[in-house]
């Protein structure tokens, strides 16, 4: 019987036929490499086990709000106090509206806090696209200038805007509240640099060679593209709005209050209620959990935009 010639070894050079199996080529007894399986180790747990205790304690004073906005007075002051929610929180919500305005105070909140919102975001995306894509004498010194009154406490401008207010008569007005905030030096900064890193310099050359004005580069190219960057601000803007208590309680009346202004009435007496004060709150609250959750997306999209580099 005639032996069987081996396989040819292969020469210096040349590659091994692909078609032959992985035992031939790397001889007898191989067994071919079987990719590993990813497996959750001590380490994944132990972050798992952080990132819920995180979320239980961020989470907890918003469940407490509700609990105590649930509860009377006199559950609140007992010891241990209960964390369970109660049956008077429609009560409470009776209350706030007996003490205070709040129907009113949300509105006039609503109104303020989206033309405020409106506003920066609308201004500011037009500056961080000039300072951030645009060429034009003194832009360099310009937003130094407009990055440095950030450095200015706002309690220093306190006077002279309110004599300035004063002298327009828009005292105890909305506008008075609005028109101030409509503009502000970190939303200038912030799209600016959103813009320089999302924002390429081929597409406006483009948009450039094709005829497009600088009006329809920004809401063709510039809006969807700073999108999430927006989001992000608006939202910043929107709570900063919203719990604006300084200059609301100086330029308005408690005819006409924002939310903040409206809750300083709750809970007066000897003994302050702190249940009506946590129901109202609670109403204060339910506003900004909206919005987040209709901005939420667009939140997450610019920060896995930011974070993706290439």
């Amino acid at each position: 019987m005639a032996d069987v010639p081996a396989d040819p070894a292969p020469r210096r050079g040349q590659r091994p036929d692909r078609a032959q199996p992985f035992a031939s080529r790397g001889g007898p007894g191989m067994t071919p490499r079987t990719p590993r399986t990813p497996r959750t180790g001590r380490g994944g747990r132990i972050t798992y086990a952080i990132l819920v205790l995180a979320v239980l304690v961020s989470a907890f004073p918003f469940y407490w709000t509700i609990v105590a906005a649930s509860r009377s007075n006199a559950d609140l002051a007992r010891v241990p106090p209960t964390l369970l929610p109660g049956p008077n929180l429609f009560h409470n919500v009776e209350a706030v509206m007996e003490e205070a305005d709040i129907g009113t105070a949300l509105l006039n909140s609503l109104v303020v806090s989206g033309s405020i919102t409106v506003g920066t975001v609308l201004c500011c995306t037009l500056a961080g696209f000039a300072f951030a894509k645009l060429r034009f004498r003194g832009r360099g010194a310009l937003l130094a200038v407009t990055v440095g009154t950030m450095m200015i406490p706002p309690q220093l401008g306190v006077i002279p805007l309110f004599m300035l207010i004063a002298e327009l008569g828009w005292v105890n007005q909305l506008q008075s509240v609005i028109l101030p905030g409509l503009v502000s030096a970190f939303g200038v900064f912030f799209m600016r640099q959103y813009l320089v890193q999302s924002l390429p310099d081929e597409l406006i050359e483009a948009a450039r060679v094709d005829g497009a004005s600088s009006a329809r580069i920004f809401w063709s190219i510039v809006v969807p593209i700073a999108r999430p960057g927006m989001a992000v601000l608006g939202l910043l803007t929107f709570m900063a709005a919203w719990n604006d208590f300084f200059w609301p309680i100086i330029a308005l009346s408690s005819q006409e209050p924002t939310v903040q202004v409206a809750l300083r009435q709750l809970g007066g007496g000897y003994v302050h209620d702190q249940s009506v004060i946590m129901a109202g709150t609670l109403l204060g609250t339910l506003p900004v959990l909206l919005v987040f959750g209709l901005l939420g997306r667009q939140i997450v999209g610019g920060i896995m935009q930011g974070a993706v580099k290439g």
